[in-house]
């Protein structure tokens, strides 16, 4: 497209202390849209092994139904691994009675939200259940977070197809005939990731791309070179 118009591309842009680290005080976007459980999903993450944890996260739009909700909660309780789940507090009332207290107390945490940011670049996390809102797929390919995609709407299944077919970060839940992704398919895309040679692979490449997003926006990088380029035209516009 370069070829048709001067495009200029900038970014991935995550805060500066995630990716170049040239800015200090650059560490987050500057608002939460809602109170973060910061403390409790940290120490949480702190006590568990290195890439042991599955974190799903559907972002702060979507809104899942009452059979899907199940279907996941069903998933993450019967594969047997550390999992960090955000349900947004008016969506908590879909959960199954006695979830997560009774079925998964040790190996579940569920919080009503929490800084993504923090909790893709924790060590422990070893995969992202995702919707794939481009914030979201932005952030996971630029921390090196392997994905299963669980898209429900707009640009999200593309997103989806890209990160398992073109970059290779990650594998797609596939829906059933009624649109519901069942648990059982959950758990398996979840193994692949987390145990499969898929998921070894996956891992390289999200490694991949995360030093690729780091190269991009640091000094001399293909993001600055655009900004500086766009100043640069713009002054003398002026």
């Amino acid at each position: 497209m370069r070829k048709m118009w001067k495009l200029k591309v900038v970014g991935p842009t995550l805060p500066s202390m995630y990716l170049d680290k040239r800015l200090e005080s650059d560490t987050g976007y500057g608002f939460n849209l809602f109170k973060a459980n910061h403390n409790d999903c940290m120490n949480w993450l702190s006590d568990k092994p290195k890439e042991s944890v599955v974190y799903v996260s559907f972002g702060s739009v979507i809104t899942l139904g009452l059979e899907q909700m199940e279907e996941i909660a069903l998933g993450l309780s019967s594969c047997d691994m550390n999992f960090l789940w955000v349900v947004r507090a008016e969506e908590e009332k879909k959960l199954p009675k006695g979830f997560p207290d009774v079925k998964i107390p040790s190996k579940g945490l569920v919080v009503a939200w929490c800084r993504q940011l923090d909790v893709l670049a924790h060590e422990s996390v070893g995969c992202f259940v995702t919707h794939c809102g481009f914030n979201s797929t932005l952030e996971a390919i630029s921390l090196g977070v392997p994905v299963v995609g669980m898209p429900q709407v707009s640009d999200q299944t593309t997103n989806a197809k890209l990160l398992d077919e073109i970059w290779g970060v990650g594998v797609r839940a596939k829906a059933d005939e009624n649109g519901i992704v069942k648990s059982e398919t959950l758990v398996s895309c979840i193994k692949k990731i987390m145990e499969g040679e898929r998921g070894v692979v996956a891992r390289k490449n999200a490694t991949k791309w995360k030093e690729l997003a780091k190269v991009a926006v640091d000094e001399g990088g293909s993001s600055e070179n655009d900004i500086d380029g766009f100043v640069f035209e713009l002054s003398h516009k002026c």
